[in-house]
């Protein structure tokens, strides 16, 4: 009997480099050359340049989606060359190798990390590492050697502690939530940090009103469908939080609202 192979590895990239960037391809190259049979997963490559946050945002809402035992490297390294580390980080049964800015630390939120290891050991680098291109140089093949079997414990030592970024939180009083933007997606919706659960007791219709700066809409609805086009409009979205838009446009750009711009819901 014919015995079957196992499945390869997947390795995730979460980058600002852009769509149809060549550096993404670099990296890709680097873990192919090391691991033919592992597949490659383009999370995203549109972060906006240098934004931490908002990786850290893609990075939390799309990681456990992933299969056990994925790893997923990010680059969003406005401070390459500098002091910052790599870190190797596992939640959960995902395993993540990113720089030591923040962009993880969305995701400690949802769970903390049971093992961090400080990526330090050169010998599973590339032999010549380029003071502004770590992800192609330490990152990629780190990971790619993750994904032949190499014990995490082989890339370092232990580390106790990682830089956080404070997120904010909604905050509920009597007949009100005070909240505010903290994504825009690719299709310009305006995503808040008020939780389905914060709404559960709130009106969903006319008694309800919603106002992000002094933009104003009345009522959360189930889907788009549920209003006409070119009406501002709330509903709660596949985040499992409050999301603003314009039904068929770019609710950031026609509105003028970028990420932090506060909401409030009152009834």
């Amino acid at each position: 009997m014919a015995v079957a192979e196992a499945t390869p590895a997947i390795i995730t990239l979460t980058t600002d480099f852009g769509i149809g960037s060549r550096y993404v391809a670099a990296m890709k190259g680097v873990i192919l050359s090391i691991n033919p049979r592992v597949q490659i997963v383009d999370l995203t490559n549109a972060v906006p340049p240098q934004d931490i946050r908002a990786g850290a945002i893609a990075l939390a809402e799309t990681a456990r989606w992933f299969p056990a035992g994925t790893i997923h490297v990010v680059v969003v390294d406005p401070g390459v060359g500098g002091k910052r580390r790599v870190i190797y980080a596992q939640m959960g049964q995902q395993h993540f190798i990113a720089p030591d800015n923040g962009v993880l630390s969305r995701l400690a939120t949802i769970e903390s990390p049971s093992k961090m290891i400080s990526v330090e050991n050169p010998k599973h680098w590339l032999p010549e590492v380029s003071r502004t291109f770590h992800g192609r140089d330490i990152m990629a093949p780190a990971a790619a050697r993750l994904s032949l079997g190499l014990p995490p414990e082989e890339l370092g030592p232990p580390a106790s502690h990682w830089i956080e970024l404070t997120w904010p939180e909604a905050q509920h009083v009597p007949n009100r939530i005070e909240g505010e933007v903290v994504e825009v997606d690719s299709f310009g919706n305006l995503i808040t940090n008020i939780t389905r659960e914060m709404l559960d007791r709130v009106p969903r219709r006319d008694t309800v009103l919603i106002a992000c700066e002094e933009h104003e809409t009345q009522g959360i609805f189930a889907t788009f469908s549920d209003q006409p086009p070119m009406t501002f409009m709330a509903h709660v979205g596949s985040t499992e939080r409050l999301e603003l838009a314009i039904v068929d446009e770019n609710a950031s750009a026609m509105l003028g609202v970028q990420v932090g711009a506060p909401v409030r819901v009152t009834w």
